[in-house]
């Protein structure tokens, strides 16, 4: 793919009202290219990788994101990452620079695999992202997870995708 493109949300397969349904079959296995892709960069707080209050950063982003004219619904992604047990940090795909939030920029090569199943199999999940890695070369590449719809929408569909992303 080129660089900073992802797959293209179909936004009008929306069931709910919040999340539109996941195509994990066009992100399982991508060899995304990002250079200087644009985020706003978030953090949490959690209780051994639990988030406590996403309930109010991701609202707050993205209105933010919507203030700025920096929320592009074809180049939507949320990456999210443990840096330690009790913090998370969230990368939001950002189109210009963003007021009143912190901006970062991501470059590098990442490998995609999609994940189903329960946030309790997340280390699993960060284990096989993380031979991945190995397995191209890069044991120690940044690791990155997007959760694709919200607990409600995941339950809904029946299905709760993840996707991993391992710099290569």
């Amino acid at each position: 793919m080129p660089f900073d493109t992802i797959p293209a949300y179909d936004t009008s397969d929306n069931e709910t009202g919040c999340c539109p349904r996941f195509n994990a079959t066009a992100w399982d296995g991508l060899e995304l290219h990002f250079e200087n892709k644009l985020f706003v960069r978030a953090r949490t707080h959690a209780v051994f990788h639990v988030p406590l209050d996403m309930g109010r950063l991701y609202p707050r982003v993205q209105a933010h994101l919507e203030a700025a004219g920096a929320f592009d619904p074809e180049d939507f992604l949320i990456l999210s990452r443990d840096p330690s047990p009790w913090i998370s940090e969230h990368l939001f795909a950002a189109s210009r620079e963003v007021p009143d939030e912190e901006m970062t920029r991501l470059t590098g090569t990442f490998l995609t695999k999609v994940f189903d199943g329960p946030f309790s199999d997340a280390r699993r999940w960060y284990e096989e992202m993380r031979a991945l890695g190995h397995e191209r070369g890069r044991p120690d590449g940044q690791i990155w997870f997007y959760y694709t719809t919200c607990p409600k929408c995941a339950e809904h569909y029946g299905h709760n995708y993840v996707v991993g992303f391992v710099e290569i």
